[in-house]
């Protein structure tokens, strides 16, 4: 017999009788606030207060700072190419890829160039910070993932090498082909030398400037196409070198997979000028095409919060009061935060868009 609508509409409503009598007796109760624990989505990594328990000259102005847990607690666990966002004393946050052994969680270690022209963080890490201090840190996250592939080519520029290490090593351990391009002002200012020598199973070339002259990287990274087959390309250093390694690579094999990480902003490519208005101050700024809003806006407000430059540690994140805006984040930020904030340091606006910002 077929089922009539004064049924169905029973159904229904005896349906909706048993889902209203579960929520107030267990999802709402005790039991279901016992048995179904919050497990909220982590959008930006673990917060940890770590010790930083010694530090070490390992380069000329390089110094690795070994980092612990307070209660002596093994740490997250971390991939080759990982990161801390580090925040300092000051306020700072910086970003330093981790470049010890990924199988010892007792503890990370990060190795920190000293710029004295910078802005602060690299010079408060070598005269402020000692041994025994409490830092705050967030991570690790990893953007610069290591891969499976036939074999493998690293370049590395000066401090380049922190994420590029834990990757030699891991690739060494598997008995996969590489090859290490490393490039350095002088033997003495680069940092690791002694641990890559104990590399197995690859090459390495060292080039520095004190002793072979200033480097052509083209030349030197000339050898890519006796390197059967081409490999996967790991590069981070100045952005010189890397679109000098990655035009190389791609001329060789267009579909030849190449991987980045840079330590300064990203340049802005079709951009066009717009405006932006700061609610707070009633300051206004007009952002060139090929500047971000980030630069613009520290012209008058130099103290703005920034960090990766890049779209991905959200420490620049913005709300917009008005406006349309341009998203060039890496999808960090989720829709519903799209509708009304930005990452200053990479999204901007249309041609003559006035962006209101609340600052």
């Amino acid at each position: 017999m077929p089922t009539t609508d004064v049924e169905l509409d029973g159904t229904v409503r005896a349906i909706a009788r048993l889902f209203d009598a579960y929520e107030r007796v267990f999802a709402a109760g005790r039991a279901g606030r016992s048995l179904s624990r919050s497990r909220p989505v982590r959008r930006a990594g673990f917060d940890l207060q770590l010790r930083l328990a010694g530090r070490e000259v390992v380069a000329e102005d390089v110094v690795a700072l070994t980092l612990v847990d307070r209660a002596g607690r093994l740490l997250p666990s971390w991939t080759p190419g990982a990161h801390l966002d580090v925040f300092l004393p000051s306020g700072r946050l910086r970003q330093y890829s981790l470049c010890g052994d990924p199988a010892d969680r007792s503890q990370y270690r990060v190795a920190v160039r000293r710029i004295a022209e910078g802005n602060g963080g690299s010079v408060e890490i070598h005269d402020e910070l000692e041994a025994g201090a409490i830092i705050r840190v967030r991570g690790p996250r990893n953007a610069f993932r290591l891969v499976d592939a036939p074999s493998y080519l690293f370049v590395a520029g000066g401090i380049g090498i922190t994420p590029i290490l834990p990757m030699v090593r891991s690739v060494a351990a598997a008995g996969k082909p590489w090859r290490l391009v490393y490039l350095g002002r002088s033997a003495a200012s680069m940092p690791f030398l002694d641990e890559l020598a104990r590399c197995e199973g690859g090459d390495v070339l060292l080039h520095h400037d004190d002793g072979d002259g200033f480097a052509d990287v083209a030349a030197i990274l000339g050898e890519l196409n006796a390197l059967p087959p081409v490999p996967d390309l790991y590069v981070c250093g100045p952005p010189a070198l890397m679109d000098t390694a990655r035009q190389l690579l791609r001329a060789i094999d267009p579909m030849a997979p190449v991987f980045s990480e840079r330590f300064s902003a990203l340049p802005v490519v079709g951009g066009e000028p717009f405006t932006i208005e700061l609610a707070q101050s009633g300051a206004t700024v007009e952002v060139a095409a090929d500047e971000t809003a980030l630069a613009a806006i520290r012209r008058v407000l130099p103290d703005v919060r920034y960090s990766c430059q890049q779209g991905f540690c959200r420490t620049c994140k913005c709300r917009v009061l008005d406006g349309q805006v341009e998203h060039r984040d890496r999808h960090v930020l989720v829709d519903r935060e799209r509708d009304d904030s930005m990452l200053i340091c990479v999204s901007r606006a249309p041609q003559g868009e006035r962006l209101v910002l609340d600052l």
